[in-house]
């Protein structure tokens, strides 16, 4: 047992000293927990902001102009005037997400008590700010219609006094989910990346056949690829949380930052399997690349941290519960984003222990099949 922890610690540091000396490998470990980390979560934005609004007021009445003057930043750009014969030309152009068209005596109609229509046409192509934004719209429009028929400014008084609590992101700031999401996210797409890039380039290089002649087995090498290039990852999705997320970013981490470090290690075991598996089916770097784009893409999007589980269709929340990286997901927001403990996520951690042990001997049986085929 000493001699196999010996040989295992030994190839994991020929495995440091490989990912060192390899500056592209290095330049996009620095990168996909640096910038992509910034630019993704000050970039990419969930609510509303600068919607573009046009309108087409036939009425030109008090009541239009006040709407129309409640229409404000920083949700929504100043709304621009646009005519009628423009409506469909603009829309098809994606030059406006929203354009009001107000008809005319709409003031005269809401105050003879008839129920007239503003038409609203909105771009559902800005899906996100298509959905939120039209709710706010039709909330704008319909206090000021309430304002000015009653001829009261104030907010009228409802029957009942609804107070809303949002927990863990009070205002529901898109960089506080999405700066973390990143690094979740990366963390399964180095893992995959690193230790089959790590397999390949023993092939690439020639060093494979030097591996078989050496007293090592299979699991000392699959062993090492996994704590050297998972230790690579770790720090530096620390580090990330740590300088882009808490420093520049400004976002809290509800949890524990070593129970998370926890769970990643027992995720890595089997991400980083699941690279050194999609590797034995490769033979290059572009053939693997090819091989693990689909599996990337459909771990993260159906995962849980771009969308709900919740809104899947049942199948495939089951059948995804037999991806890692859905439990991982789970744990980490509940532990960054919920502050959870210990007791609320062992169950997650149970199971990624559980995955990490399936993947973890699939890889290796499908290792030795390949060194033994080499050799």
């Amino acid at each position: 047992m000493m001699r196999w922890l010996t040989n295992v610690f030994r190839l994991g540091l020929k495995e440091l000293s490989s990912l060192r000396a390899d500056p592209v490998l290095i330049v996009l470990i620095v990168y996909i927990f640096s910038f992509a980390v910034y630019s993704v979560a000050t970039g990419a934005k969930l609510e509303v902001l600068n919607a573009s609004v046009a309108y087409v007021d036939q009425d030109r009445s008090a009541l239009s102009g006040r709407i129309l003057s409640a229409i404000l930043p920083p949700e929504f750009n100043p709304p621009e005037e646009i005519s009628a014969s423009d409506v469909q030309k603009v829309m098809d152009r994606g030059d406006y997400v929203f354009v009001l068209t107000i008809p005319p005596h709409f003031e005269a109609d809401v105050l003879a008590g008839y129920q007239p229509e503003i038409l609203m046409d909105v771009d559902a192509t800005a899906m996100v700010q298509a959905g939120n934004g039209s709710v706010f719209l039709q909330e704008i429009i319909a206090a000021e219609v309430t304002k000015f028929v009653s001829g009261n400014d104030t907010d009228s008084v409802l029957p009942i006094n609804l107070v809303v609590r949002t927990l863990f992101n009070p205002n529901r700031n898109t960089v506080w989910f999405s700066s973390v999401m990143q690094i979740i996210n990366n963390i399964t797409i180095l893992s995959v990346l690193l230790t089959g890039a790590a397999l390949i380039r023993e092939r690439e290089h020639g060093t494979i056949e030097h591996l078989l002649v050496m007293p090592v087995t299979p699991s000392e090498i699959m062993v090492a690829k996994i704590w050297a290039n998972g230790l690579a990852i770790i720090v530096a999705a620390i580090l990330s949380i740590w300088l882009v997320v808490q420093t520049l970013l400004g976002v809290p981490v509800a949890g524990s930052i070593p129970l998370f470090v926890l769970g990643a290690v027992l995720y890595l075991v089997s991400v980083t399997g699941l690279g050194i598996l999609l590797a034995t089916f490769t033979t290059s770097m572009p053939q693997f690349g090819l091989l693990a784009l689909p599996v990337l893409v459909v771990m993260n999007l159906l995962s849980g941290s771009t969308t709900p589980m919740e809104s899947m269709p049942v199948w495939l929340q089951n059948v995804m519960q037999i991806s890692p990286s859905t439990h991982f997901v789970a744990f980490s927001q509940a532990i960054l984003y919920r502050g959870a403990g210990l007791s609320i996520v062992w169950p997650n951690m149970v199971i990624m222990v559980t995955l990490s042990a399936v993947f973890f001997v699939i890889a290796l049986k499908r290792f030795r099949l390949t060194m033994a085929t080499a050799h």
